[in-house]
């Protein structure tokens, strides 16, 4: 199913229907896309208002590209839009960012949902993009993400090359990678209150199994699910049993129920 990418002030986003009650935010990874989230979109468009912010990692001035610079600007966004008490999903980067946005903003969040979510550990391309213009070495990272290497396709590897091989892009993402590392949450997890479920690949290894283990020790209200042969995005390579986890924790702590 397709959807309208709506612009409006400084915002880029889909939104499938404000006619539900309750609403389920999607924040992808730093290379994440639209195309992450399908089958998330898909499944719960039929019950949630499900909103996905495009950030602006390739256009915030370099000065404010950071971790912090993120968060303000979805703080923006869920002002600017209205919710209140959202579902909070963020993958990767995402689910750093989401970690922090319920920290500054607590009142507003009704659950949070993880996936090899950045914030105590990850394990990426590092600080520098080594051969750029090197496509087999760029193909090789992007299948090192999932269990099964062939869900990075064709069209995925070419987006990220494109991308890697933007020297404007590249700078961006580095900059984003640094800043993610040097913010750990290990000290303040234990602020947060709202429900929490994380799903993880038993597979992952850019935010590997202790990740999750230790995301599930410090945040208290925390329930962990892995998922076997199974990389960095549990929504993409095990789609159906991903929304399977997911609904019945939604249908859980609805801000309705």
């Amino acid at each position: 199913m397709n959807y309208t990418l709506k612009e409006e002030g400084k915002f880029k986003y889909i939104e499938t229907g404000t006619n539900h009650p309750e609403t389920l935010v999607l924040l992808h990874g730093l290379m994440g896309a639209l195309s992450n989230f399908t089958a998330v979109i898909n499944h719960f468009s039929k019950t949630h208002n499900v909103v996905v912010p495009m950030l602006p990692i390739y256009e915030l001035p370099i000065y404010n590209v950071s971790i912090q610079g993120f968060v303000d600007y979805v703080v923006d966004f869920v002002e600017f839009k209205h919710y209140d008490k959202i579902h909070l999903l963020g993958n990767s980067l995402g689910g750093h960012i989401a970690l922090l946005y319920t920290l500054a903003c607590p009142n507003r969040v009704q659950s949070v949902i993880l996936t090899g979510s950045s914030g105590l550990f990850e394990s990426a391309m590092g600080n520098t993009f080594p051969r750029r213009g090197d496509y087999e070495y760029i193909a090789n990272k992007a299948r090192e993400t999932f269990y099964d290497p062939a869900v990075a396709d064709q069209a995925l590897i070419d987006d990220i090359f494109s991308t890697v091989n933007d020297r404007s892009k590249a700078i961006r993402i580095v900059a984003t990678s640094k800043s993610a590392i040097r913010h750990n949450l290990a000290d303040k997890l234990h602020q947060i209150k709202a429900p929490t479920l994380l799903i993880w690949g038993k597979n992952d290894i850019v935010t590997p199994p202790f990740v999750g283990e230790k995301f599930k020790e410090l945040i208290e209200n925390a329930q962990l699910v892995w998922f076997d042969k199974c990389g960095h995005a549990p929504m993409m390579e095990h789609p159906i049993l991903f929304n399977r986890h997911l609904e019945l924790f939604l249908n859980a702590h609805a801000v309705t129920a």
